[in-house]
């Protein structure tokens, strides 16, 4: 089984529906799924560049979007609120999907809002920014600010209900706060290792080691840039050396997948693909499609099938059984 704890499908169902289009999953994705054998996934609301200057009105549009696409594909999709929802899933031959939030600009100074988001639309894991500065922390396009106040509290009350709290998009400044302020296990939900791809959003052995520390995990990203700078690895065995790199230095248990697919948006969103590949990701994998050339690279590489079971969904499982 695969879990992908980082998915932008919503924005991709909120803008086709938007344009007039209706069981987006069914029709664009959800063959997808089968063909690799993905049973679970973080699902996130996310303001994108073009709107980050009107937060609000964007969250409440992905959300009706997000709402009226679940009740069309409720034969396919099941929203799990509590870990026991996983098992109602699998029984019913359902995708399990934890809805998320990439980004918190949109709530202001309003930490009451996140809970109820967590009531009333079943939000299970948030991070405080996307790459913006907000009322709450600081993302990767500005190295000076950290968390806030506000931003405490929004930790505080992300960990007092049982969500998943994801530092991918955070500067260090606010990185190093968050795990001063955290009590609990935080993820990156899609991040790499600096070590081969100096991009701002990916860590330093520091960062990976504080995750691990928290008990937490690093979701491997896909996209090209993240996983080397040089072009030449920017393929399936360059995101293996990722892995290998990241499980040698944390240990395999806090390795995840976070794939971040998004061949599927548009260029003023993600920036122009690869103009030999014409994906956005690495060469051979770019969507959930071609996630069994990932797990076969990694068999010929060495991985056991226990450990391939581990990073590809036991660990995500383990630390969801404690989280939510």
């Amino acid at each position: 089984m695969i879990f992908n704890g980082h998915s932008d499908i919503l924005s991709d169902i909120n803008l086709r529906r938007l344009n007039g289009e209706k069981d987006v999953f069914r029709r664009y994705h959800y063959q997808n799924f089968l063909k690799s054998g993905v049973k679970s996934a973080i699902w996130v609301i996310w303001t994108d560049p073009e709107n980050l200057h009107r937060p609000k009105e964007r969250t409440k549009e992905i959300i009706n979007s997000m709402m009226e696409e679940f009740e069309e594909a409720s034969d396919m999709l099941n929203i799990v609120k509590r870990y026991e929802d996983f098992n109602k899933g699998f029984q019913e031959d359902k995708i399990n999907i934890v809805i998320g939030m990439e980004g918190l600009a949109h709530i202001e100074d309003d930490i009451d809002l996140i809970a109820s988001y967590y009531k009333d639309i079943g939000l299970r894991h948030a991070s405080l920014t996307w790459n913006e500065k907000n009322t709450l922390a600081t993302g990767v396009s500005n190295n000076i600010n950290g968390v806030t106040k506000l931003g405490q509290k929004a930790i505080e009350k992300i960990e007092e209900l049982g969500m998943i709290l994801d530092v991918s998009h955070l500067n260090q400044n606010s990185f190093w706060d968050v795990i001063d302020i955290a009590s609990g296990p935080v993820i990156a939900s899609h991040s790499n290792a600096k070590e081969f791809a100096k991009v701002n959003r990916n860590l330093d052995d520091r960062q990976l080691l504080a995750i691990a520390k928290s008990g937490g995990l690093v979701g491997i990203n896909a996209v090209s840039v993240f996983v080397n700078d040089d072009k030449n690895r920017q393929d399936i065995d360059g995101l293996i050396d990722q892995i290998d790199y990241i499980k040698n230095l944390i240990g395999i248990e806090h390795i995840g997948f976070g794939f971040d697919f998004c061949d599927f948006l548009p260029t003023s969103y993600v920036g122009l693909p690869d103009p030999i590949t014409n994906s956005i990701t690495v060469k051979g994998l770019s969507s959930e499609a071609d996630i069994l050339n990932l797990i076969n690279g990694m068999r010929q590489r060495g991985y056991t099938e226990q450990e391939i079971n581990l990073i590809a969904y036991e660990n995500y499982d383990n630390l969801l059984k404690k989280t939510l």
